[in-house]
This record gives C-alpha cells, sequence and structure tokens, in this order.
C-alpha cells in the first residue's frame, strides 16, 4: 500500500482521535492544576419587621455571589498548581495516619480517595482472573459440545453481555435488597433475617460477581473463536503421544490463546479500572465507592452551586496514570513478542 493512500484512510481516524481525545484530555489536564469557583462578597442586609411603636431593624452580613453586568455570577480561575493533587491525595493525613498513634491502613481508609484506590484495585485484580478463566471454561465446553446445540448455547452464553450493565446491576441487587427473593429464601431456609446491604464486604462480593457474570461472555466469545484456529494436527499429535486433557489445554491451547488472553486482559483492566455502574447499581456509597464515582461526586453541586471541576480533574487524572501502570507489564509483553517476530 502506497503512503498516500494509507495517510488517505487513517487521516479521519487520526482527526477524530485528536477531536474527542486528545484534546479533552489536554483540556483535563490543564484544569487539575487550575482552581475554578465563583467570586463572592460581603453584602450587609437589613431586615424590619413592625413594633408596637417602631419597627424593628437586623443587620445581618451575608456571603453572596458577585454579579457581573449582566446579572451572571462572576467566576475565576486562577493557577494553584500541584495544590489540588494535594487536596485530593491528602499527604498530611496519609503521614498522619501512619505516625505514631495513627490507625495505619484504618486510617488512610478514611479518605476518600485511598477508600476508592483499594476498592477499584480489588475489584479490578479479583475479577480478571475469574473472567479469562470461565470466559475460557465456557469456550472450551461450548467448542466440546454437538455442532446441533452450539447455537443455542452460545445465545444463552451471550445474554448477561447483552443486558445493559445498570439494569443488570439493578437486577441482582433487588434479589438481594430488603425483601428480594433470594434474601427471602435464606430467611427462610436458615430462620433469620439476613441484611446482606448493611455489610460492606457482601456488597463487595456481589458487585464483583455482577462483573464477571457480565463480562465473562465476553471473554467467552473471543476464546471461543481463537479455538476454531487451533491446529488440529497439533492436537492429534499431542493425543496419539499420550497427553492428557489438562496438558493439551497447558502446552497447546492456552499457548495458541496467549494473545486473545493478553487482549481480554487489556480490555478488563481499562474497563473495570473505571468501575462506575455496579457503585450506582448497588447504592454502594455508604461501603464502598471507585475511582470514577469519586471523580463524578466532586462534579455534584454543593449547596452554593460550585462544583470541584478542578478536583474532579485532577482524580481523572489519577486515574488514567493507574490504568496506564496496571497496562504497562501486558503492553511491555506485546511488544516484546511483536519485536521478536520481525
Amino acid at each position: 500500500m502506497r503512503s498516500r493512500t494509507f495517510y488517505a484512510f487513517v487521516a479521519p481516524s487520526m482527526a477524530l482521535m485528536f477531536i474527542f481525545i486528545a484534546l479533552p484530555l489536554v483540556s483535563v489536564a490543564i484544569q487539575s492544576f487550575q482552581l475554578t469557583q465563583q467570586v463572592f462578597e460581603q453584602v450587609t442586609t437589613e431586615t424590619c419587621t413592625p413594633g408596637f411603636l417602631k419597627q424593628t431593624c437586623v443587620q445581618e452580613v451575608k456571603n453572596l455571589p458577585k454579579l457581573d453586568a449582566e446579572g451572571r455570577p462572576i467566576v475565576e480561575t486562577k493557577f494553584v498548581g500541584f495544590e489540588t493533587y494535594r487536596t485530593v491525595l491528602q499527604p498530611a493525613e496519609v503521614l498522619r495516619a501512619f505516625s505514631e498513634g495513627g490507625n495505619g491502613f484504618a486510617g488512610l481508609l478514611n479518605i476518600d480517595f485511598y477508600k476508592a484506590l483499594r476498592f477499584t484495585l480489588t475489584f479490578t485484580l479479583l475479577t480478571l482472573p475469574l473472567v479469562i478463566g470461565l470466559g475460557l471454561t465456557i469456550a472450551l465446553a461450548v467448542n466440546s459440545t454437538m455442532r446441533t446445540i452450539r447455537g443455542p448455547l452460545i445465545f444463552v452464553s451471550l445474554l448477561p453481555f447483552i443486558i445493559t450493565p445498570v439494569i443488570g446491576a439493578l437486577s441482582i441487587r433487588w434479589l438481594f435488597v430488603g425483601d428480594g427473593i433470594l434474601t427471602a429464601v435464606i430467611a427462610k431456609l436458615t430462620g433469620e433475617h439476613v441484611a446482606v446491604f448493611a455489610h460492606g464486604w457482601m456488597i463487595e462480593l456481589l458487585m464483583m460477581f455482577y462483573r464477571v457474570w457480565h463480562v465473562a461472555p465476553f471473554a467467552f466469545v473471543i476464546f471461543y473463536a481463537g479455538l476454531q484456529t487451533v491446529d488440529r494436527d497439533t492436537l492429534e499429535s499431542a493425543v496419539v503421544d499420550g497427553a492428557s486433557r489438562f496438558e493439551r489445554l497447558r502446552y497447546v491451547i492456552v499457548p495458541h490463546l496467549m494473545p486473545l488472553i493478553v487482549f481480554v486482559s487489556l480490555i478488563h483492566l481499562m474497563d473495570a479500572y473505571r468501575a462506575f455502574d455496579e457503585v450506582i447499581g448497588f447504592s454502594s456509597q455508604a461501603h464502598r465507592i471507585s475511582l470514577q464515582w469519586l471523580t463524578y461526586n466532586y462534579l455534584i453541586p454543593d449547596n452554593s452551586g460550585n462544583r470541584s471541576i478542578s478536583r474532579a480533574s485532577a482524580s481523572s487524572m489519577l486515574t488514567m496514570i493507574g490504568i496506564i501502570i496496571l497496562l504497562l507489564p501486558l503492553l511491555r509483553r506485546t511488544w516484546r513478542e511483536h519485536r521478536s517476530k520481525r
């Protein structure tokens, strides 16, 4: 392919990526070093009430938004450097937690960012092997069945992935919350009322279960497609040599599917690290929050109508840095394999 033809095909995609990805990312990075807030001024107001002989007046000093000539609140933006990141990370509180008399990790997890970081890392790293393992298991099982029933099995296996994430999370939540179906069954079997959503660890387990249930079909489709390209001659040679099912899986199938395993891992790490639907669907804000939810929470207007745009931007940048750190080992492995094949 000629260079001119190649650039003609790639240019539209690169232009859209620049407009919708690169520019917003630069904007968020800039906003994380700035502080944007309304300008307030002290205004003395006098309130008078009628009295018997004369009215009673009370003066009160209020902080009111300063308005421009058109009656709109004046917003001021100033450069604050890394002050916003210090506000989010709270290094002084971290040092206090690990100093003498501090609560250690318990005190650290009282800080919103580290509370969200702990849950996000646990949620991402624990669900990753479960998604890959369950997806590969389903793919192997479907690939081993008769061709006449593979179609219906594939359709049934894909149903959790088709359901909208928030709807799926709400559906599982309704099974356990209050007098849900499964809660009622457990209470009837044990004779005791089980308050599932009163315990943070139970909510976290349900959120992980939902993520695996929802994403495993995606891994299944990828691995099932990869199984169709496995060299049959190699498998038959392994059978002739007396290799067991586990040995064929370990030395033939898994090495063949390794590029797909890396691909699924990359997609899952990027998606799970930005967990948000589970927090909203399971209403876990009182017990478990994610980094993505923390960014969203910063953007909710406070009582005066201000939004913490700078803190939300800093939280977004820290989330992106975390994703890059998680992806680096897989990206390095992919790059080395690519270099070795050239």
